[in-house]
Order: structure tokens, then sequence, then C-alpha cells
């Protein structure tokens, strides 16, 4: 039987359009977002945003490997989806996290739910806007 010695989870995270999955491994605490090292990414704001769940974390974030892939939506909603995916992955990782992270912003663990409301036909564009009528 094959044992393995890595303790590897495997968890994802939604937001509007975007799907993010988190890959968590031990390891010395490199976080890859597409292949590409955290780091580097910008805007600064996302990057921070992503990193919230790991300053949260510091006695574990140099103990694991993180390696995020995002999918679909903007540039906001992928930055949400992976700080929800990297998050569930810490808070499952170390479970006592979980109470940390719903004390510091409940989003962190659980999905926003809201999206933008589908057009009407006959609304030039706006899902309730309403033609506008004269009868002079």
């Amino acid at each position: 039987m094959l044992k393995l010695s890595k303790k590897v989870i495997v968890t994802s995270g939604k937001r509007k359009t975007a799907v993010a999955r988190a890959v968590l491994k031990e390891g010395k605490g490199k976080v890859k977002l597409n292949g590409v090292p955290l780091d580097l990414h910008t805007p600064y704001l996302y990057q921070m945003r992503l990193q919230e769940p790991l300053i949260l974390a510091e006695d574990y974030k140099n103990k694991v490997d993180i390696s995020i892939t995002v999918k679909g939506g903007g540039v906001m909603s992928q930055a949400d989806a992976a700080r929800i995916a990297v998050a569930k992955a810490l808070s499952e990782y170390a479970p006592k996290l979980k109470t940390v992270f719903m004390g510091y912003d409940r989003q962190l663990l659980v999905a926003d739910v809201r999206l933008k409301e589908t057009s009407k036909p006959n609304r030039h564009g706006k899902a309730r806007a309403k033609k506008q009528k004269s009868y002079r």
C-alpha cells in the first residue's frame, strides 16, 4: 500500500461567474495564482485581498504551498473567489483558523451568491428600465 507523507487539500471558491480552485500542500510558503507567484500580481489591491487569509494564518503561512487556478469573471471576482478558496483550504488544514476567519470576515468562508439581474425583453438594455411614452 502506498502512503503519502504530504497532506494535500483541494478546495474551491466562487464569486459571480469566477471559479477558483486551491491546492494546498505542505511546503515552504509559496503561493502561486495561475502559475505566477502572488507577489508579481497587479493591481496591488487584488494582491492584498488575496493575502488576507494568509496574514490571519501567520503560524501556518510558511508551512504550506498553495497553488490557485482561477477561471471566468472579472479581476475583482477572481480575487474574491481565490480568497475564499485559500481560506477554506487553510481552515481545513488547521480547523482552529475557522473561528479566526469567521471573526474577521464571514465572506472569507461563505460565498456571496448575488448575481446581476437578467435583462428583460423590450427594456432597452436595463433589467427594470421602462420605455418612455409621450402622447403629445
